[in-house]
């Protein structure tokens, strides 16, 4: 399936949840289901955006975006960050006005039922997904996945302390819950934030991706080649890489350009989504930049 069709499910599977959390607070009124409620509300807003960004990613390069419109799966986790940190504070501000002023739980565990049956669908739904955006390079889809392990962490937890509060009888551990998951969620969503604003600033390709590359030069590395500047990016989906590549001057062009290619073709054969440019230069010719010189 492709990534759309993803977040397609993402946003029913939402909307379905959020049905199931709603129930769960109405006939409870538990302000920690409430919170989770809240929750999936912010699920079904970032998988929309998610979507929408995709759709943007996909587009091809035009006259005013050469290179593409990959980055746009960035500004979909950053968004989500953002909704994650508006739930956080109205689940805080409600959490604490139910401290306050107690009220007694009803119908716990028809409650617990409905919220275990959306958490084992947001459980599901999350793990294919994450498998998925580490297939696709989906900056977006990651987000969202990401996104929905934390709600069932969340939604575990809130069934633990209602499971405590029918045990025990102590109502005020139900705000309790509200405000841990309230911590929690703003722990995921500063993460998402970061993830986001160091994608848009192009970060160079994992350490896995970045050995594959230096495998497929090994390969083609003796007396006569040699490579230097090795600069790698990511934008969402797409990678880059660019690198000069050193020959003896006296060379054909068409053998050169046959030998570039070659090795540019390797590199993205191994590793998927890569976009090689490669620079020709004699052996004896140095190109001098501010960037420090990779390793040969």
């Amino acid at each position: 399936m492709q990534v759309s069709t993803y977040l397609k499910i993402s946003i029913a599977v939402a909307l379905a949840t959020i049905a199931l959390k709603t129930g769960a607070w109405w006939i409870t009124d538990s302000v920690s289901l409430l919170s989770d409620a809240m929750e999936s509300l912010v699920n079904l807003a970032g998988a929309t955006f998610a979507l929408a960004m995709v759709t943007v990613a996909a587009r091809p390069p035009d006259d005013g975006h050469p290179y593409g419109h990959h980055k746009a799966e960035y500004f979909s986790s950053g968004f989500e960050g953002v909704l994650i940190f508006a739930a956080a504070l109205a689940i805080v501000w409600a959490a604490v006005h139910r401290l306050l002023t107690p009220q007694p739980l009803e119908a716990i565990g028809l409650g617990i039922g409905l919220s275990m049956l959306s958490t084992a669908m947001n459980g599901a739904l999350a793990w294919f997904m994450l498998r998925k955006a580490h297939e696709a390079r989906s900056m977006a889809l990651e987000a969202d996945a990401r996104h929905l392990f934390t709600d069932v962490w969340t939604s575990v937890g809130v069934v633990l302390g209602l499971l405590a509060v029918q045990a025990t009888g102590w109502i005020w551990l139900d705000p309790v819950v509200a405000i841990a998951v309230a911590l929690n969620i703003l722990r995921e969503g500063a993460s998402l934030i970061a993830r986001s604003t160091d994608g848009l600033m192009d970060r160079a390709l994992t350490p896995a991706d970045l050995a594959e590359i230096e495998g497929v030069l090994d390969g083609f590395r003796h007396q006569a080649i040699r490579f230097d500047h090795v600069v790698t990016r990511r934008a969402g989906q797409r990678l880059y890489a660019d690198m000069h590549m050193h020959m003896p001057a006296g060379w054909t062009l068409g053998r050169a350009a046959a030998l570039r290619l070659s090795v540019e073709q390797a590199l993205m054969s191994a590793v998927p989504g890569l976009r090689a440019t490669i620079q020709l230069l004699p052996l004896d010719v140095e190109a001098h930049f501010n960037d420090p010189k990779a390793p040969t």
